[in-house]
């Protein structure tokens, strides 16, 4: 299973409903991979009922029956699917939200008691076979802690579903043992491909949730380091050389910009994984973190800072982030528009995170149709074109590409409160017919601002040519 981890390095932020500026609940994800090229789609699936069918994974060959229904759904999958789906993210029709998966990693005295299972549960297949099944955040760790009970797990995964009032997040960390945490309304919480949980109430259900004798495992097996506390990182996670380079500076990164009043060392092992943050969070402020890259420190890779310090920590936002994507659910129950999707391709840093209304029934085809070869009529290869011209020249056009982002995240609040006010009036097919529409004409706002922008900084770039000599008139 190394393949899997080294190509699934994720970034993940999750905010209570009391802790965000408009009372949603958020669970988001950089989506990071090996390469720099992953292409990706953006698809609804629909509802079925009456089906008689069988999964079986291209990926490790799990094979797992499917229930007879499943509820319509949204996805990213990967535009190449012959190592698996890998659907990743998305809003079913309940209005319940699921981010999978953070790569996270075990240490070798529990593998070594509970190994993972070649052919158990997989970042490929876990969206999949979770989303479509399941009715609340809650349920969600419920569904898919009986799937790793059942067929096991492949690999370590940190799992984030929220509905309209909870946000949880699960981390599956050998073959069976997971625990999950509820994030308390008035928090956030961060986490970068380390084990995040720390201490679990086993006499708090309400609030965690964790795999049936782990309690027995751990204690049969003294694996607890702790004399007084049952620290499930501390128990399960590791604190390598490794992560303080590549995990803990992502966290204290995000930490830094949502409490500025705490000072942190990055690499740190002890890192809180839930804070309380000294202001609302927006969505701007989530997609500031997943576009980061140690901004105005000397960490950043493309600051001022030294060649050794440019490179001492793995930032969030990379040129190999296939997807990013912001999951905000908003009052659900008087709101039919209430989910909404945002999606980024390309490389987060220079590219906008758009906005898609979830109560729909199908994608823009800009985001559908994906070419094998570079077409600026696909969503994918056109923010990749983006983000290319602009990182070339980078200290010539980062300032016209930050006005575009922030010129369409405006538009996207005015677009989100008028189509709100126009939900109020509609239900049913009407609603999710009304959003759809919406959707495309997002859509190709989005592109056609893109493609704008694109076309101007080609002439500016010609410019800057170094094959360019001008004649001195001395001579």
């Amino acid at each position: 299973m190394t393949d899997r981890i080294e190509l699934s390095a994720c970034t993940s932020i999750l905010v209570g409903k009391k802790a965000s500026l408009d009372g949603a609940t958020y669970i988001s994800r950089n989506e990071d991979r090996l390469v720099a090229i992953h292409p990706k789609r953006f698809l609804v699936q629909p509802a079925v009922t009456g089906r008689k069918e069988v999964y079986t994974s291209p990926y490790n060959g799990l094979t797992v029956p499917l229930p007879e229904k499943g509820y319509r759904y949204t996805s990213t999958p990967n535009g190449d699917e012959s190592d698996g789906p890998n659907e990743e993210d998305g809003f079913n029709e309940k209005n319940v939200g699921e981010s999978a998966t953070e790569s996270v990693y075990a240490n070798e005295r529990v593998l070594a008691y509970d190994p993972f299972i070649k052919s158990g549960l997989a970042e490929d297949s876990m969206t999949t076979l979770v989303l479509p099944f399941i009715d609340s955040a809650r349920d969600g760790v419920r569904y898919l802690g009986e799937l790793v009970k059942k067929y096991g797990s492949a690999e370590g995964n940190g799992v984030q579903f929220n509905d309209a009032d909870e946000v949880w997040y699960m981390e599956i960390v050998t073959g069976h043992q997971w625990v999950a945490v509820r994030i308390p309304d008035d928090c956030y919480a961060v986490a970068a491909n380390q084990i995040a949980i720390e201490e679990i109430d086993f006499n708090d259900p309400d609030n965690y949730m964790w795999a049936d004798g782990i309690q027995e495992f751990v204690a049969n097996n003294q694996l607890n380091p702790d004399a007084d506390r049952w620290n499930f990182r501390h128990i399960f996670g590791t604190n390598t050389e490794k992560d303080h380079h590549y995990n803990t500076p992502r966290v204290w990164f995000a930490q830094r910009y949502l409490n500025p009043e705490i000072e942190q060392d990055p690499e740190s092992p002890e890192l809180p994984f839930i804070r309380k943050a000294s202001r609302k969070i927006s969505v701007e402020d989530i997609q500031y973190i997943l576009k980061s890259h140690y901004n105005e420190t000397k960490y950043d890779p493309l600051g001022h800072g030294s060649e050794h310090d440019k490179k001492t920590y793995r930032a969030i936002s990379l040129s190999r982030t296939a997807n990013s994507h912001i999951l905000q659910m908003r009052d659900s129950k008087t709101n039919g528009a209430a989910g909404v999707q945002w999606i980024s391709f390309g490389v987060p840093s220079f590219c906008p995170h758009v906005p898609f209304f979830t109560n729909a029934n199908d994608t823009d085809e800009s985001y559908r149709n994906l070419p094998k070869t570079m077409s600026l009529d696909s969503a994918y290869w056109l923010y990749e074109a983006l983000a290319m011209v602009v990182e070339a020249h980078y200290a010539e056009f980062i300032q016209a590409d930050l006005d575009y982002q922030k010129e369409l995240a405006q538009w996207a609040r005015i677009k989100i409160r008028e189509v709100d006010q126009r939900a109020q009036n509609l239900a049913g097919a009407d609603l999710t017919n009304y959003l759809t529409k919406q959707n495309h004409e997002i859509a190709t706002h989005y592109n056609q601002a893109t493609k704008k922008l694109l076309a101007d900084l080609t002439m500016q770039g010609a410019e800057l040519s170094k094959l360019t000599f001008k004649m001195d008139p001395n001579l």
